[in-house]
């Protein structure tokens, strides 16, 4: 039994540096390219790499900035684009930018602004890029100062160094720039020489339980970090608190100080500052936004945007309302029949429609809408006088999927359109929120893999409880309904994250080219009905999640797409969760399982890095009653010698700060001793996205569809880990003693990473990465703008 801590004898795992326990790890990764081959070698390999590193890849936009004094409003052509780039030549990736009318070229001229190779060859580390963050003192004003965030090998914690824009470098020493020590930090500008940060350099008091920043400091320019002046203090059960500052286009700046009480729940205190106003002492409270603590909060010029997560006011759950910020802000919760006569609903949900997101332009509030996980998009128009207007909508035809933002919000209404399906390159194309489908274009992938004879479908399965799930399945034209088709089953279902159709090359090379199938199911905890069916899965319901992915394995089994053993399934972070509860409660559906980066020890998750923040979505494993729910879908604890032996793989990272890599460690370590059919790999770089560059990314995912293939389609992995020599499972039972003792005299229970260099006490509460779906929540709307 592992049900209490001190029985479990493979915590010493958990430390993720011990020389011991790095040397057990190598011993498994050598392990598993022994059995499954070495990646580098494979075919595979090689056209994934070339894809991951064409020069024919579309070199996204990630900021336009204004660089130069101009008289009036800024044209396109007076922006400067910014791409973070990464290709064979350029491994750790280059920072860059260029015009509009060398953008529209097909190789445009780049000029490097800061290249994270060379930067890595110096400062003898491997550094990987973590954005930045503008100041921007108004609208118009010539942008010359920036943040940039570097991490060491991909982790969550980040070096933040002063960058000029003028001389293209980081601020020397000799100009007292602003530099803040590796860790999971909170910061924004204030004006040119404060800064608002927060985070672990202040000590164990300033931090959350999930080790997140509980205060929020001014620092000022020349003065010592610690001298920094606290401003805003969170509570120590909270996930983080802070504070932020956003700039509208009408120049309103909004304060907002934050409380994330829960993963989903905040409390808002807000104050505004109209053009030319004097800004609010920033010591004393605001007022408290009277709005649901579920809620959303966000900005738009003089409204603020407000989106629900439960009924409130005569409003469904998953609605977007609008009101006149000033005078909502004079109301407090108790006045429900004035806080309903401000709102305006700029979005309701219906049995099949929910809100997708959001994006702005400087006179649009621009909605994605999903119909039944199809794509719609509508473009409200906004007037102070006469309020907002819906002036257009528009469809995506099939399974493609459009998302839009503004190029530069602040004073135009430019977008720029991606359009994106499981067969379909994506596409990039300039338009204007007046008319949304006159579009100019700019950049297309080119077809990495031959679609011609490959189709999408949209299936329903119906899960246990009678509730019909989607799911999209990608084959061949011709394949027949004979159960012969080996076929992937991908899923994540949790954090209200919905998975749309988006062009995956290498999921074309990797699997779909080999004439085999590929489907991703839309199953409930996942965001693609709006909240409730988030909340239909939420904490003790888990089950209600792999009812729902169980059932689609089965309903493809059923119309003769596959059979059991010839259908493999596949699922990162809280998807690892998924895919390690299909070990245990239901393997005869499965050939092959893949885990990666997973969430496996639900007694100890809140424990572990991010944990304590996920209790909101999984629950809280002390409190003894939800502690024997949970422990239903612990696949760590759940497992047993009777369950099926299924070819299993587990992927981690050594400097994955998110979710420990304790957890697959120990799990693969208990199927090795119960003599099931289990390989894990361990990547020493990546983080939480399992790889830091290129070529690792490139590993990873040959190695994950080579297992596959050899389970599901040439049965060798059985066969080959049966005759295994390496039959230690991590089990030490001394070792965990004294590695949980050495954490009870350290005080840090909740901080066990202490080995983790540079990581003290910090952990990411935010939610985990997904590649294909690009979909990440923040706290608050205005913290995501200011990246």
């Amino acid at each position: 039994s592992v049900d209490e801590v001190h029985d479990d004898p493979r915590m010493w795992l958990e430390d993720v540096e011990g020389e011991a326990q790095l040397e057990w790890v190598k011993a498994k990764n050598a392990e598993a390219t022994y059995i499954v081959g070495d990646p580098v070698q494979s075919a595979t390999y090689k056209r994934i790499l070339s894809i991951l590193e064409s020069k024919e890849k579309i070199p996204y936009i990630g900021r336009v900035l204004l660089h130069k004094e101009v008289a009036d409003v800024p044209s396109l052509d007076d922006l400067t684009y910014y791409n973070f780039w990464q290709d064979a030549d350029h491994v750790k990736g280059i920072w860059r930018r260029c015009s509009l009318d060398e953008y529209k070229k097909a190789s445009p001229s780049w000029e490097t602004m800061l290249d994270l190779d060379a930067l890595s060859q110096k400062d003898d580390t491997t550094w990987v890029w973590g954005g930045s963050t503008i100041l921007r003192s108004s609208n118009l004003a010539p942008v010359d100062r920036t943040l940039i965030a570097l991490s060491r090998g991909g982790a969550d914690a980040k070096v933040v160094r002063e960058y000029d824009f003028l001389t293209k470098d980081f601020l020397p020493d000799s100009e007292v720039p602003f530099v803040l020590p590796e860790a999971k930090s909170t910061y924004s500008w204030l004006d040119r020489d404060t800064l608002i940060v927060g985070g672990s350099f202040f000590g164990e008091e300033a931090l959350t339980d999930s080790g997140y920043a509980r205060t929020a400091r001014v620092w000022k320019r020349g003065t010592p970090l610690a001298s920094a002046v606290e401003i805003y203090r969170g509570k120590k059960t909270d996930v983080a608190a802070g504070v932020d500052l956003t700039l509208e286009s009408d120049g309103t700046r909004y304060w907002i100080k934050y409380r994330a009480i829960t993963f989903w729940t905040s409390h808002h205190e807000l104050a505004i500052v109209q053009p030319g106003g004097a800004e609010p002492d920033l010591t004393k409270p605001f007022a408290k936004v009277p709005m649901p603590d579920d809620a959303r909060l966000g900005t738009f010029q003089s409204q603020l945007m407000i989106t629900l997560r439960s009924d409130w006011l005569g409003f469904a759950r998953g609605s977007m309302l609008a009101a006149p910020a000033a005078d909502f802000m004079k109301l407090t919760l108790s006045d429900e029949k004035a806080l309903k006569a401000l709102l305006r609903p700029l979005f309701e949900p219906t049995d099949t429609c929910s809100l997708e997101g959001s994006s702005e332009t400087k006179n649009y509030v621009i909605i994605s809408v999903l119909n039944n996980v199809r794509n719609e998009i509508r473009f409200w128009r906004y007037d102070k006088k006469s309020g907002f207007t819906l002036e257009s909508t528009h469809l995506d035809e099939g399974f493609a999927m459009t998302y839009v933002g503004g190029l530069n919000a602040a004073f135009s209404d430019d977008m720029i359109c991606n359009v994106t399906s499981y067969l379909q390159p994506t596409t990039v194309a300039l338009a204007h929120a007046t008319k949304p489908s006159e579009r100019t274009p700019l950049k297309a992938l080119p077809a990495f893999y031959d679609v011609s004879n490959l189709k999408v479908d949209q299936f329903h399965a119906t899960s246990l409880d009678g509730t019909r799930i989607p799911y999209f399945l990608i084959t061949r034209k011709d394949m027949k309904l004979d159960g012969q088709t080996p076929t992937l089953l991908y899923g994540y279902g949790g954090f209200e994250i919905s998975m749309t159709p988006s062009y995956v090359a290498t999921v074309g090379v990797g699997w779909l080219e080999k004439g085999y199938a590929y489907a991703v199911a839309n199953i409930r905890g996942g965001g693609e009905y709006g909240p409730r069916w988030h909340q239909a899965a939420l904490k003790l319901k888990r089950h209600k999640a792999y009812e729902d992915f169980e059932a689609v394995a089965k309903h493809m089994v059923e119309r003769g797409v596959t059979t059991h053993d010839r259908l493999g399934c596949q699922g990162g972070s809280n998807g690892g969760l998924l895919t390690g509860n299909m070990i245990t409660r239901s393997p005869q559906l499965f050939g092959a399982i893949v885990s990666e980066v997973p969430l496996l020890d639900m007694r100890r998750f809140n424990v572990l890095l991010a944990g304590a923040s996920w209790m909101g979505e999984y629950g809280n494993p002390d409190e003894p009653e939800e502690w024997k729910m949970i422990r239903t879908f612990s696949p760590y604890h759940t497992l047993c010698c009777t369950t099926k032996p299924t070819p299993t793989l587990f992927t981690t990272s050594t400097r994955d700060d998110r979710v420990h890599p304790g957890h697959a460690r120990k799990m693969a370590g208990k199927m090795v001793e119960l003599g099931l059919p289990v390989l894990s790999y361990e990547n020493i770089e990546g983080g939480h996205g399992g790889a830091a560059d290129n070529k690792q990314r490139a590993f990873m995912q040959t190695l994950t569809f080579t297992f596959l293939e050899k389970a599901l389609v040439q049965k060798t992995i059985l066969p080959a880990l049966a005759k295994r020599s390496n039959t230690h499972g991590g089990r030490a039972r001394l070792a965990s003693v004294k590695y949980m003792m050495g954490l009870k005299v350290s005080n840090a229970l909740t901080t066990p990473m202490r080995r983790f260099k540079g990581v003290p006490a910090s952990k990411a509460w935010m939610l985990p990465f997904l590649a294909a779906a690009g979909v990440t929540a923040t706290l608050t709307v205005q913290a995501a703008r200011r990246r």
